[in-house]
């Protein structure tokens, strides 16, 4: 239930902030993690706006994203996805101006956060 009325509050927000025309007002500050558990990470990718936050679930991560164009004033564009992670596991966000988010759920999902995989290191790769 709890997960419902935040995805309205993140939809409810879109549709706010598409109310406004984006050239006259600044967008809301970015929240880039990490977040605690139903906490919401607000950023960009290229051209599209994302709302995350997570529920935990044991040792895995409820995902929620809403991903929408940050051009589209009437917020039509939104669209969201719910996928399960278990901790460690990344999720990659692609946008349409080759520009990726990457979600990671923390151990035991204690927290969400935005990770540079390429900044990342292999447990027991060879040296």
């Amino acid at each position: 239930m709890f997960a419902l009325s935040k995805i309205a509050r993140c939809a409810t927000t879109i549709v706010v902030l598409g109310g406004f025309s984006l050239t006259a007002y600044a967008e809301p500050p970015q929240q880039l993690g990490p977040v605690g558990p139903n906490d919401t990470i607000f950023t960009t990718v290229g051209s599209k706006g994302v709302f995350a936050f997570y529920e935990p679930d044991g040792t895995r991560c409820g995902l929620h994203v809403v991903v929408y164009s940050r051009a589209d004033e009437s917020g039509a564009s939104a669209a969201g996805f719910r996928v399960s992670m278990n901790a460690r596991q990344i999720v990659s966000i692609d946008s349409p101006d080759h520009e990726t988010l990457n979600l990671q759920c923390g151990d035991y999902a204690e927290t969400l956060r935005i990770v540079d995989p390429s900044t990342l290191v292999a447990a027991g790769a060879a040296q």
